[in-house]
């Protein structure tokens, strides 16, 4: 078989794959499950392991020829228990829903009962949303946030003495507050539930120092490993001391639940080897500073934007991302925003906040995060001229309504995004950040 380059082989696809690196490298990446990896986790990822199949955990393999590939998952393994401070990982899981389901396949029969937080409120869509095979499979009791952010524990401790759930989840996809595994242990406890923690935005954080680790309140820890953490997209399910306390065959029912349980088969091994980089990266003093540095971006940008007259959902953030709350200017604003970001060059996603007027389609609010900024290298300073620009976007966009006939809105959308598109004011915000990019290049 000749051997041809990427270019050579297909140039179509190989000028999209530039197209798409001078888009991140001109623009603000600021989708907070987004980051931006390494050089060496991208080698990793893009190496000859991506040809071996290992259905199997190391040393019990079903093909041949996976010597190598078990040295490479047990050093992911030992890692990850290093970095998190538990006695059993399972590195396998190909994304976040996969290791989610596992856990439910581990510790949870059809029908039992399930809490998690609600999906408009910042939750997960398998924390048992609506729709979901979580909510399908299980009896959903979602807990919510009051309009201020907060979690109201007295009323989640009411619902788990009535409701007795078998597994109650602690984390969130959009919530700018620490995640709670104290509180939240503490009624697990006293109702006897498995309380899991979702960690996938915030595991970086943790390693680093800066959020608390989870591994002394929780039974089974999840958690993505691209967010915060600057890995590859892939996933691990981990098992703490409490959980083995628990049940000492908690960590084989997870492995069975991963593989042969139904979840997947074969591991991805060039998504194992970069997780593998990542997490020894995630062990430097140089991480560390990082993670603190995410936070201290999010705050700086959050107190900014205030500044500017901009409401904050909490009024703040204690992690990475923060939730502008639009309905000031009628429901479902957080649609026009996010269109006219991306068109100023930063690229936000549209959010539900706490009590929202409007549904998850057309939510009324936007999600802003500062990993992958902060991983180029920007700090506090970046953050104030950040902030100008999303006031400067905001304001083109303020005077909009979104229609309350469904047909019409879905038109006013699509020629908002045509009119948008034109507005000079927002060419010239890109050609500023385009500016402000260039002297912090991405770390490939």
């Amino acid at each position: 078989m000749k051997k041809l380059t990427l270019q050579e082989q297909d140039p179509e696809i190989a000028a999209l794959i530039r197209q798409e690196l001078q888009r991140r490298q001109d623009g603000l990446e600021m989708i907070p499950s987004e980051n931006h990896t390494s050089l060496a986790v991208l080698e990793a990822l893009g190496s000859v392991l991506t040809d071996k199949y290992s259905e199997g955990y190391p040393g019990k393999r079903y093909y041949a020829g996976n010597d190598i590939v078990d040295k490479i998952e047990i050093l992911a393994q030992e890692r990850a228990k290093q970095a998190f401070l538990v006695p059993h990982a399972n590195v396998q899981p190909l994304s976040g829903t996969p290791a989610n389901t596992a856990v439910y396949l581990a510790v949870c029969e059809p029908g039992d009962v399930i809490m998690g937080q609600n999906l408009a409120d910042g939750g997960h869509l398998t924390h048992g949303a609506k729709g979901t095979f979580s909510a399908r499979f299980y009896k959903s009791v979602p807990y919510y946030v009051e309009k201020d952010g907060s979690i109201d524990f007295k009323k989640v401790r009411q619902d788990a003495i009535e409701h007795k759930p078998r597994l109650i989840w602690v984390g969130a996809s959009a919530y700018p507050k620490l995640f709670p595994f104290k509180e939240m242990a503490e009624i697990a406890d006293e109702v006897g539930a498995y309380l899991v923690a979702d960690i996938a935005h915030v595991a970086g954080l943790v390693i680093a120092g800066a959020h608390p680790n989870p591994a002394e309140y929780v039974h089974i820890i999840t958690t993505t490993t691209h967010k915060t953490l600057r890995g590859p997209r892939g996933a691990m399910v981990m098992v703490t001391q409490k959980g083995l306390d628990k049940d000492p065959d908690l960590a084989k029912k997870i492995d069975k639940a991963v593989f042969p349980g139904g979840v997947q088969a074969g591991p991805h091994n060039h998504q194992t080897a970069a997780i593998a980089v990542a997490l020894k990266e995630a062990m430097t003093p140089e991480f560390k500073e990082y993670g603190h540095q995410v936070v201290k971006n999010a705050k700086a940008l959050a107190l900014a934007l205030i500044e500017k007259g901009i409401e904050i959902v909490s009024g703040g953030t204690e992690n990475h991302l923060m939730l502008i709350d639009l309905t000031a200017y009628g429901k479902g604003h957080g649609v026009f925003l996010e269109e006219a970001l991306e068109r100023a060059g930063i690229t936000a996603n549209k959010n539900t906040v706490p009590k929202d007027p409007s549904s998850p389609f057309y939510p009324s609010g936007l999600r802003l995060g500062t990993p992958a900024i902060t991983t180029r290298g920007m700090k506090e300073e970046d953050m104030k001229k950040i902030a100008e620009w999303v006031a400067r976007v905001l304001e083109e966009v303020k005077d909009l309504r979104l229609v309350e006939d469904k047909k019409e809105r879905v038109l006013q959308v699509r020629q908002f995004k045509k009119d948008i598109a034109e507005n000079q004011k927002l060419k010239d915000i890109k050609q500023e950040i385009k500016e402000l990019c260039s002297k912090f290049p991405l770390p490939y």
